[in-house]
């Protein structure tokens, strides 16, 4: 239990608390059955005013409240919405009327009452039985309706949802699209699956792992950079169709798109390839689109984007050509676009230097929605080649706003090519940067025999940014990681 001393508005809240306890009622609440969200009640109102319609129970959080005497209006809201309550001293018990004059904003809640429009139009409860739920001990933020404390925010995100406007919608339209996501993956006959978190080998991905140990085996793993192994695993034992929805975790840095730990979806159609999988990706998007039932076209901060299908597929060459002014294949003429960028090239692999010239060059030009297909074969090991050209990899990856959120691939499934790969390094990447870290226990699955397929994988924190006019990662994950917070405060 904490000994320090509370502040005067906190002892306010604890006067208020023993006056709850000496009523005789319990302030942390008990059940509270048969209440209906709020919205629904205020669909129930009758529309014009001063006449009595039903008597409907609600529960929610006091969010502004009046005195004015006799009468004391309260609006409460719950995660469907906010309403308006009227409490009058001559219509209620006295015990009734102690209890309310104890409320605090924040306070949780239930009330029975009839519905009625007041002569302004409000939609209004007049309270004929009021039940405390749960007390609120911490004074809500000064200028509750619009804090604006970032850092505080993003350490305490229930005060976020509660008291900035929008934030609970946002996040509620997140679980929106997920469950859109998998039912267009259900429908199209998809089983979803769990694979370990845990890795013997940091692979799928080219990324810098989180480290562990684990002390019963004695042994270093790592959590894990993607879900795609172990999935192709799955389609090697038969299931033809799966995904997977999960954590990953990448040791690298946090900017408006990144955060260490993300969710991603990654799916596996047997007999399928990467044009497969942008007709997938096209309607997995498009229906979270129609999930939010705000039309084809949202908002993305002073501009729109516009989803509606079908979206146009372009050459990795032909837009680099068009962006950085020359042939990909030129080396002069790429190191050239390169020196002018700021990249280095000395020493360094022509198609790694390509790949950051499209990074600098192409990126920022596709608002899309945008298909860019076939890509360098050698940055991309675990893609299959296409048949008239070994040096082009058929994987796509969709960009919109700039931003990439999908990538995929026609899944590679010769293993001797596949081993030959891992053993691959081209000059200029770490071993952090490159994808092609042997998984002996992988080849040898792809040696049993997995099925000619199509791979994606989809940045589920991007698709929602790009949903719902949101700039930063963190706004869409509900705890973003940051620094460790000291007595002093976050550290630096």
């Amino acid at each position: 239990m904490s000994t320090q001393k509370p502040d005067r508005l906190e002892q306010a809240r604890l006067e208020k608390l023993e006056k709850i306890v000496s009523l005789g009622v319990d302030p942390w609440g008990q059940r509270f059955d048969n209440h209906i969200p709020i919205t629904r009640a205020r669909e129930m109102c009758p529309p014009e005013s001063g006449i009595d319609g039903e008597s409907v129970r609600v529960a929610g959080r006091i969010m502004l409240r009046n005195n004015k005497g006799k009468l004391k209006f309260f609006h409460i809201q719950d995660w469907t919405g906010r309403i308006q309550l009227m409490a009058s001293r001559r219509d209620l018990p006295e015990e009734q009327w102690e209890l309310i004059t104890a409320l605090d904003l924040g306070d949780l809640v239930g009330v029975d009452g009839k519905l009625r429009r007041t002569n302004t139009g409000e939609v209004t409860i007049f309270v004929e039985s009021l039940t405390i739920l749960c007390k609120s001990l911490a004074q809500p933020p000064e200028k509750f309706h619009g804090a604006r404390d970032t850092e505080m925010l993003l350490r305490q995100r229930y005060i976020d949802l509660i008291y900035n406007e929008g934030v609970l919608d946002r996040m509620l339209q997140r679980t929106k699209v997920i469950d859109s996501v998998r039912g267009t993956l259900r429908d199209a006959g998809f089983v979803e699956v769990e694979t370990p978190v845990l890795h013997a080998i940091a692979g799928g991905a080219a990324a810098r792992p989180f480290i562990t140990h684990h002390n019963t085996l004695d042994i270093e793993l790592f959590m894990r950079i993607a879900l795609e192994l172990h999935l192709k695993r799955l389609m090697v034992g038969g299931i033809e169709r799966v995904y997977e929805i999960g954590r990953v975790f990448r040791n690298e840095g946090i900017d408006a798109t990144h955060n260490p730990e993300f969710t991603m979806i990654e799916i596996y159609q047997a007999y399928g390839n990467y044009e497969t999988m942008m007709d997938l990706t096209e309607a997995i998007v498009v229906n979270a689109v129609k999930s939010l039932d705000q039309g084809f076209q949202l908002p993305w901060d002073d501009t729109t984007i516009d989803f509606t299908p079908r979206w146009p597929r372009k050459t990795y060459a032909e837009l680099f050509a068009e962006h950085a002014g020359c042939d990909m294949h030129d080396a002069t003429a790429v190191q050239s676009v390169a020196a002018q960028h700021g990249i280095e090239t000395e020493g360094v692999h022509h198609d790694v230097v390509v790949n950051e010239v499209f990074e600098a060059t192409v990126e920022d030009h596709l608002t899309g929605p945008v298909f860019v297909i076939d890509y360098p074969a050698s940055i991309c090991p675990l893609t299959k080649r296409k048949q008239d050209d070994p040096n082009i990899a058929e994987r796509f990856e969709l960009f919109i706003q700039g931003m990439e959120l999908a990538n995929a691939y026609t899944e590679l499934n010769d293993p001797r090519l596949q081993e030959d790969l891992f053993r691959t390094q081209l000059a200029g990447l770490s071993e952090e940067e490159s994808m092609a870290k042997m998984d002996h226990e992988f080849v040898q699955a792809l040696k049993v025999g997995m099925p000619p397929a199509g791979g994606l994988g989809i940045g589920i924190d991007r698709l929602v940014m790009l949903l719902t006019n949101s700039r930063s990662i963190r706004d869409v994950i509900f705890f973003p990681l940051l620094r460790p917070e000291t007595q002093e405060g976050p550290t630096q």
